[in-house]
């Protein structure tokens, strides 16, 4: 059974016991046997063990994780550190910078973030190296699907931070109690159509600040050689 370690395992039990979770299981067991797949399987759920239920101020949603190696580490559009940040996250530093005026880092690794009340969720948790997409449709959807559901029916307001048509779709699951934000993605096929200028780390704490909820600390420290 899977074990997250916070509030995240009460909320989402009756999913991991679900008829379509128990088929992703198997599905995900003869994935990893026979293919490489990302992230390691240890990392899948690493969004929701960094940040829980209880301390989400804000979703930022993705598509599915990184193919490429070492990349994918369970936090959509993150990577480990150490490892090149691709042209999406660069484009996120760039509209950070450009929003905030925060110094982009020398890594690409979010989860300072994610720590902060961020949850960095893919509405796909896991996939097959080289072959984006190639685990869609075989359940995770409904999983994702549920947790933004139930971070919907919170009480406290959240800010769900949509980037492209994925994760725009997920946009009738949200009550009107809490701030959503729209742009497209910030791959550099579609940043300039949207995404540059789009503002939203400065919307998202404006939206946190006006509730009288703590903002997000957007900064994200160097790492030391």
């Amino acid at each position: 059974m899977v074990n997250i370690g916070n509030d995240w395992d009460e909320i989402l039990a009756p999913q991991f016991s679900a008829e379509y979770y128990r088929n992703l299981r198997e599905f995900l067991k003869e994935e990893y046997r026979a293919y490489t797949i990302y992230p390691d399987m240890y990392d899948i759920f690493n969004a929701l063990k960094t940040t829980a239920f209880c301390d989400v101020k804000a979703v930022i949603l993705g598509q599915d994780p990184y193919h490429g190696a070492g990349q994918a580490h369970g936090m959509c559009f993150s990577v480990k550190p150490g490892i090149t940040p691709p042209p999406s996250l660069k484009n996120i530093f760039t509209e950070l910078h450009s929003d905030l005026g925060i110094k982009i880092p020398n890594h690409g690794c979010l989860s300072s973030w994610a720590e902060n009340g961020v949850l960095l969720l893919n509405t796909v948790l896991t996939v097959r190296a080289g072959q984006a997409n190639s685990h869609k449709n075989r359940g995770w959807e409904t999983l994702t699907s549920e947790i933004i559901r139930q971070l919907s029916l919170r009480e406290k307001p959240v800010v769900f931070i949509l980037w492209g048509g994925p994760a725009r779709s997920k946009k009738p699951l949200i009550g009107r109690s809490h701030l959503v934000l729209e742009a497209s993605h910030p791959t550099p096929l579609s940043a300039y159509n949207g995404f540059f200028g789009c503002k939203h780390f400065s919307k998202a704490n404006n939206f946190l600040r006006e509730k009288n909820l703590p903002e997000v600390d957007w900064s994200i420290a160097d790492l030391h050689e």
